[in-house]
């Protein structure tokens, strides 16, 4: 079916988007912060996308795409970069909103310390398998910049919410590595990554959607706190 990742995106941003229009939640009255964030983050990760499928480390399957391609990329794989970032923030606005997150800091800055460590470390010894190595210095690099550089009070937050949003995640990156379909809608060189899939699913691609999730908001919350766009 070639609407397939046409549909995983459709469907993972429909009822947010819906949603957001809720009087008491009112997200949409921050949609210039977000798309000026997404569009931004989204530019990175495309070039990243677009180097990498040329270099053969992933590439996707035709049975499930249009057909229409940017870059070397199907259309599908650019709006993925807003589809999600979209679904996650819209999450982290609401959770944000309606519970307190926040972590004890000596909990935050232990675990900041021995994640950041452990990417560093299992990119070290991947060094040869560029998927993971990218992935996981890049997002030691956001941690340690975002938590002991220019710290932010909301990393421990995010990854409350990311680690809430791994369920529809392995929903969505399931069926795009192939759960539940014949085929896989994107395939990764088994020589580029660890091999050690949950499922279906790279480990690197959680890590990778971490970074993604992580990038967006940092820019999200510069755009909103410039404009002052806070729903009332």
């Amino acid at each position: 079916m070639k609407s397939l990742y046409l549909l995983v995106n459709f469907f993972t941003i429909i009822i947010p988007f819906l949603f957001s229009f809720h009087p008491k939640i009112k997200f949409n009255k921050t949609w210039g912060a977000f798309f000026s964030a997404a569009i931004l983050v989204g530019l990175i990760f495309v070039i990243w996308d677009a180097i990498f499928t040329k270099m053969g480390v992933w590439w996707f399957n035709d049975n499930y795409i249009l057909g229409i391609k940017l870059v070397g990329l199907p259309i599908e794989e650019i709006l993925f970069f807003i589809c999600i970032p979209f679904s996650c923030i819209f999450t982290y606005f609401c959770l944000d909103k309606f519970y307190d997150l926040t972590w004890n800091k000596k909990f935050e800055n232990l675990f900041f310390i021995l994640f950041s460590l452990s990417l560093i470390v299992i990119a070290t010894i991947y060094i040869n398998q560029i998927y993971t190595a990218i992935t996981f210095y890049s997002t030691a690099l956001a941690c340690i910049y975002l938590k002991f550089i220019k710290p932010v009070d909301w990393i421990g937050k995010a990854t409350t919410v990311y680690g809430i949003l791994l369920l529809p995640f392995f929903i969505v990156n399931g069926v795009l590595t192939g759960t539940g379909i014949e085929d896989a809608v994107v395939k990764y060189n088994p020589d580029d990554f660890m091999g050690i899939r949950m499922l279906t699913i790279p480990v690197e691609d959680s890590i990778y959607g971490y970074l993604l999730i992580l990038l967006n908001l940092l820019l999200y919350k510069k755009f909103l706190n410039g404009n002052k766009e806070k729903p009332v």
